[in-house]
């Protein structure tokens, strides 16, 4: 029998998108959502999958050191990064692409959750990101999974 738990990670963002054909092509902001499935097979002496504690600080902890309170950016928006650049304290993440809810759900599911999940019992099945109450995208185990080498060196953050 498979077993899931869920955490729920709210984070503040500011993001464009290149090619936007409306107001997403100008800077803007959401309060986002992040729900990180975990699945697996069996549970721990305690009865657990993994503690929700090791999901708050490992995930939450990334989102927090990377995603809250910055601006997400496409790697190809020269333009705004040299915007966000200019701005003095700045916190800014670059990503291989725009970050639209799915691009931000498939990053996490395929670039963050390998690293943060590796050699445990369980993996990161499914990841939701909530742009607004009424909108969210998903990734999951059963998409596209790109390669290591189609991420290698495509991201990074600035502050």
């Amino acid at each position: 029998m498979g077993l899931t738990i869920m955490k729920r990670i709210p984070f503040c963002a500011g993001h464009r998108l290149v090619g936007h054909e409306g107001k997403c092509a100008s800077f803007h902001g959401h309060n986002y959502v992040a729900e990180i499935y975990v699945s697996g097979e069996e549970t721990d002496d305690v009865g657990r999958l993994i503690d929700f504690s090791y999901l708050k600080k490992t995930f939450k902890g990334w989102i927090d050191d990377n995603w809250d309170h910055a601006f997400l950016l496409n790697e190809i928006d020269e333009n705004g990064i040299d915007a966000i650049k200019r701005v003095e304290p700045t916190k800014y993440y670059i990503l291989p692409y725009n970050p639209t809810a799915e691009n931000m759900a498939k990053y996490l599911l395929d670039v963050v959750a390998p690293k943060m999940m590796q050699d445990l019992p369980v993996e990161v099945s499914r990841v939701i990101i909530w742009e607004t109450e009424e909108s969210f995208a998903e990734a999951s185990t059963t998409s596209h999974r790109p390669t290591e080498a189609e991420y290698s060196s495509s991201h990074s953050v600035g502050s």
